[in-house]
């Protein structure tokens, strides 16, 4: 249910006292789907952990799972679990007994304590070599790209006629309450974000949110939550992504919501898939990341995950109005000590 902006001030509290146990309550709330009826009646299957709203009825999972079975006869078992910080929480708590082949949707943010764990299994997919070099985050594909874009703030153009362009630009007390974020905790894009601002601002980064906390109407658990909200009207500014603006063009046929390109730059969020060294459908599973590689499907991501597609495909003319920043920023992942740091930091908030 959208809350009304009155009650807003204490679902915002809310949501961010209760962050701190979701990692452990999203282990009692995976969601687990396998596509069709010919699906589950086939004695093939590969188990595939993601977050929620890649395996949801819009996102791609469904189409990608069909298309998969047909081609290889192999059904896939998704088994979702809100956000991609929960997938990592999850499969670092359960560690060789994590009942998944694959775990797909962690980002580059992830990167070193997936890979630090040594769980994950090296795995060169046919077709990595079409893989841009810039958005490899793995040389030896124990992660392996699928999909791209740049984190964003969107903005309600009916409401914000001029939008910020800069991330310092968010502090103006024109702004106040009117910002959704996300959970870094447990949100890749959350975690993207603070990424995003401790780029610009080294050190200083904490003395940026304190200044940008007024602007914050709330801070949501994940994505489809907090952009819900903004859709919802709820408030003019929210994080998303550079390829967002096409979802509203194709679906609502609108150019309504933009994204604002901000002259210190944009962080990538490059999205990965990997092969679990301990998988029981390991054959099956190495069929899957060759497929994911494959025109039938990353022809699918553009208009379900609205990110870019890894290879080289046509683009669907509503990523027209996606804008390009000529600023993208090289972002090194946060370490733990900083999300324990901002924790800290909004706890006050």
């Amino acid at each position: 249910m959208i809350k009304t902006a009155k009650t807003k001030s204490v679902l915002s509290k809310t949501l961010f006292l209760v962050a701190a146990v979701i990692p452990v309550f999203a282990l009692n709330c995976a969601k687990k789907s396998v596509n069709g009826e010919a699906a589950q009646a086939s004695a093939e299957e590969v188990v595939i952990w993601t977050y929620d709203s890649f395996d949801s009825e819009w996102g791609p999972g469904r189409e990608i799972g069909e298309r998969f079975l047909e081609q290889t006869g192999v059904a896939i078992k998704w088994v979702s679990h809100s956000d991609a910080g929960s997938v990592l929480s999850r499969l670092l708590l359960e560690g060789n007994s994590a009942d998944a082949d694959i775990v797909l949707g962690l980002d580059q943010n992830h990167t070193e304590r997936a890979l630090n764990s040594g769980l994950l299994e090296a795995y060169k997919p046919a077709g990595a070599d079409s893989i841009p070099d810039e958005i490899v985050i793995d040389s030896a594909f124990r992660l392996i790209p699928f999909d791209y874009s740049y984190f964003a703030i969107m903005y309600d153009s009916e409401k914000i006629p001029n939008p910020p362009q800069s991330l310092e630009d968010l502090t103006d007390p024109v702004y106040a309450k009117k910002l959704i974020l996300m959970d870094p905790r447990a949100s890749s894009p959350g975690l993207g974000f603070l990424t995003w601002t401790k780029t610009v601002y080294g050190d200083g980064w904490k003395d940026y949110w304190k200044r940008l906390s007024p602007s914050i109407l709330t801070i949501a658990e994940g994505w489809d939550t907090g952009y819900g909200l903004f859709t919802a009207g709820e408030a003019p500014l929210a994080l998303s992504y550079t390829t967002s603006p096409g979802y509203h063009l194709e679906y609502e046929e609108t150019e309504r919501y933009k994204a604002a390109i901000f002259k210190d730059g944009h962080v990538i969020q490059v999205e990965v898939a990997g092969l679990l060294s301990h998988a029981k459908n390991k054959d099956n599973a190495r069929r899957f990341l060759d497929f994911m590689l494959s025109p039938s499907f990353q022809e699918v991501i553009p208009l379900t995950n609205w990110m870019y597609p890894v290879i080289d495909i046509p683009l669907p003319d509503s990523f027209r109005i996606a804008p390009k920043s000529d600023k993208p920023l090289d972002a090194a992942p946060v370490a733990q000590a900083d999300i324990n740091e901002w924790t800290a930091l909004m706890s006050g908030w």
